[in-house]
């Protein structure tokens, strides 16, 4: 090989160094931890309902404080976790008609279309919303069953790995809670 040869082919190999460190120190800024601008911790606690803090962590932006407020509507348990004085989660459990399904009740509020579904469609997902089913909790008397929704609206992260791990646990924290044994007959 000529040294004419040999020296362009270290330009092409320095350039190609050049340019994977460029993207890997970019990257690394991009994916950003955002942990470590918060100011504030993860909850472990939706209004009631267990969750895992490190599990929900990816999902909240950077700020100085958060809040987690609980509302009932009608049956209906909502809270809202705000941080910073923006809506970034709102976690509900609803009370819907018998023989519904997590697709139905995901209709009428998902922020975006839900195609992600696991356990024959008692979970329905996307990177930054889920839907559940909570097995078990049927009011008789009303003919209703609880459904489950996790929706980081205000949030900037997707994972719909994590978002299915997520609408599964809480789904699973809410059929041993008081919102499915109290009101289920």
């Amino acid at each position: 090989m000529s040294n004419l040869h040999q020296e362009a082919s270290r330009a092409r190999t320095f350039t190609a160094l050049a340019v994977l460190a460029a993207l890997t120190v970019i990257t690394g800024c991009s994916s950003g931890d955002e942990k470590a601008d918060r100011d504030y911790a993860a909850p472990n606690n939706l209004c009631g309902i267990s969750v895992d803090s490190g599990e929900i962590s990816p999902f909240l932006p950077a700020g100085e404080s958060i809040t987690v407020q609980k509302d009932d509507h009608l049956g209906s348990q909502i809270c809202k976790v705000i941080v910073d004085k923006r809506l970034i989660l709102t976690a509900t459990q609803a009370w819907v008609a018998e023989g519904k399904t997590t697709a139905y009740f995901a209709s009428g509020q998902t922020l975006e279309k839900i195609s992600l579904s696991s356990n024959a469609g008692q979970y329905r997902f996307s990177g930054n919303e889920g839907f559940g089913k909570a097995a078990g909790c049927v009011r008789n008397e009303r003919n209703q069953e609880l459904y489950t929704a996790l929706q980081f609206q205000g949030s900037k992260h997707s994972d719909s790995d994590a978002m299915k791990r997520l609408i599964t646990s809480y789904t699973k924290e809410v059929e041993s809670s008081g919102q499915c044994t109290a009101d289920a007959s």
